[in-house]
């Protein structure tokens, strides 16, 4: 499972990428768009940035997966926005915006699930290193 240490080192390359790219490069990983998503810490109250990929958008909904490689313990990021929902992204690179986050309903994700990995099977495989049900996360535009 990885670090700590080794998702802070990733997402730190990541962020450095996009900055030297000048945004250029750096927004697809895997087949798959990537979105910086900012969360307010549980503990500390400070934003908190992670880069993330989305294997699915439905319309202006951004889907993310909280697999954290399959480990047993969720990534510190689903943690806050589970906490606080209101998040901020900036998706392809495009303007940030503030969205809300909220964890897929079993419907949902019986649904999605199965599109989840078909085009991208190491989320299966995540899947059967962990005995807790990896979360979807569903990004949605705020309510009026």
């Amino acid at each position: 499972m990885p670090t700590d240490f080794t998702v802070k080192a990733m997402n730190a390359i990541h962020r450095g990428i996009l900055k030297i790219s000048g945004g250029k490069a750096g927004w697809h990983v895997s087949d798959m768009p990537v979105l910086k998503l900012t969360t307010i810490g549980r503990k500390s109250g400070q934003p908190r940035t992670v880069m993330l990929t989305s294997p699915i958008q439905e319309g202006s909904t951004i889907v993310v997966v909280a697999s954290r490689g399959g480990d047993d313990i969720h990534p510190a990021w689903f943690l806050n926005l589970r906490d606080n929902p209101q998040v901020e992204v900036s998706y392809r690179g495009e303007p940030t915006r503030g969205m809300h986050a909220r964890v897929a309903t079993a419907e949902e994700r019986a649904r999605l699930w199965p599109l989840v990995v078909a085009d991208h099977k190491n989320y299966a495989e995540y899947q059967t290193k962990t005995t807790r049900e990896i979360p979807l996360v569903l990004l949605e535009e705020p309510a009026s």
